[in-house]
């Protein structure tokens, strides 16, 4: 009788968490259509502002965007807690933006960016233990120790940086897409920047190259607002930053919203394959300062730093979506507690991973080095040869 009993149980509770996963399937294939805030457009077309998602989809887009929330808020504490050194631009804010771009792109697209990349590797197929390795100088970072956080890059899955000079990676981006056009790849590049660089004269010699040769490209600027401590409105006649393509059609979409994103870029993308480049402008915020010696509290109020959180946070606008339509919010905690428990151990393992060694300092700059110098702490010489060329 009590086996029989135990045996009933099993099968009860068994039936039971098949008819659990059988609704959650259920639900995740549920396609649902979100009407997105209007396009504003310069000499093209809007999208249609009917966006199809499923609700497995939304699930997956909430999960990225909350771990690169908490990945960015482990940062700003390890390196108020001196863990972290140098430069650290965080992204937290701008969560919908790279989400939204990657959910339209294939790895076999290419993005390339400015300083603010910890994200953009992780979105590219990199870990958040690889990120903060990176951030404390680690050898088992992104780039092994040698870039730090401006300088993150995986040649493997077409992330071409992090790249510390203000507006720069926007020529290379346009290179990178010649080289998809020149390779027959059905491909884009997407170069991204800030209202910040917006007013660099390098970003208009690529749209002119661009426009003359058609290339792939869709030149991304993220308007956070803010520059390095300055307001747009202080630095730019022209704001619209759609329409400074002139010759080149532009798109302004709301950057906190994923959905809106995902629809303008997918729309970019076919376009872009077909006639050539175009910009996207993607109306975001950032919470930070420009970097960590930044407060961000002295050209903007907290008052308007805290209204932007209240009423168009990017993951919070994702998590009532689901919740809204039927997702359980015992998944959405469950999905948290994970991610939670996935940065405290990568925090933990940079802590104790190992520093780069000393020839390193050498590593992608010579083929083969030998006998190359180094003058220690205490002013003398030390010789180190090594005669393996080191590649990333």
């Amino acid at each position: 009788m009590r086996a029989s009993l135990a045996s009933a149980t099993s099968c009860a509770a068994t039936a039971s968490i098949g008819a659990r996963r059988w609704v959650a399937q259920a639900v995740d294939d549920t396609v649902i259509t979100v009407e997105v805030a209007p396009y504003q457009t310069h000499k093209i077309e809007a999208p249609s502002r009917q966006v199809e998602v499923s609700i497995g989809e939304l699930a997956r887009l909430y999960q990225l965007m909350f771990k690169m929330r908490r990945m960015e808020v482990a940062s700003d504490m390890q390196y108020k807690a001196k863990l972290i050194r140098g430069f650290c631009h965080l992204y937290d804010g701008q969560e919908a933006v790279l989400a939204g771009i990657e959910a339209s792109l294939t790895m076999k697209d290419s993005i390339i960016t400015s300083y603010r990349d910890h994200c953009h590797y992780l979105t590219r197929g990199g870990t958040v233990k690889e990120v903060m390795a990176e951030l404390f100088g680690r050898a088992t970072g992104a780039t092994k120790g040698l870039g730090g956080s401006m300088h993150m890059y995986s040649r493997a899955n077409n992330f071409y940086g992090g790249n510390g000079i203000v507006g720069a990676q926007v020529p290379l981006g346009a290179g990178v897409a010649f080289a998809h056009r020149y390779k027959k790849e059905p491909n884009v590049c997407v170069a991204m920047y800030g209202d910040g660089a917006a007013n660099q004269g390098q970003i208009y010699e690529a749209n002119n190259m661009a426009g003359l040769w058609n290339m792939p490209v869709i030149f991304v600027c993220e308007n956070n607002h803010y520059g390095m401590g300055t307001a747009e409105w202080r630095s730019a006649k022209s704001p619209a930053y759609f329409t400074r393509g002139d010759y080149i059609p532009g798109i302004k979409a709301d950057g906190m919203d994923v959905l809106a994103v995902k629809n303008v870029v997918a729309y970019a993308k076919e376009y872009a394959l077909k006639e050539g480049p175009i910009i996207l402008e993607l109306d975001t915020y950032r919470y930070h300062g420009h970097s960590m010696s930044d407060p961000g509290s002295t050209y903007r109020t907290r008052d308007e730093v805290n209204a932007m959180r209240q009423q168009r946070d990017p993951v919070e606008r994702v998590k009532k979506l689901l919740l809204e339509n039927g997702y359980p919010a015992d998944q959405i905690k469950a999905v948290e507690r994970e991610v939670k428990k996935e940065v405290e151990a990568a925090v933990e393992a940079a802590k104790s991973a190992p520093t780069p060694p000393v020839e390193w300092m050498w590593r992608n700059i010579y083929v083969d080095p030998k006998g190359a110098e180094m003058r220690d702490v205490e002013g003398g010489y030390t010789k180190t040869t090594f005669n393996t060329a080191y590649k990333l």
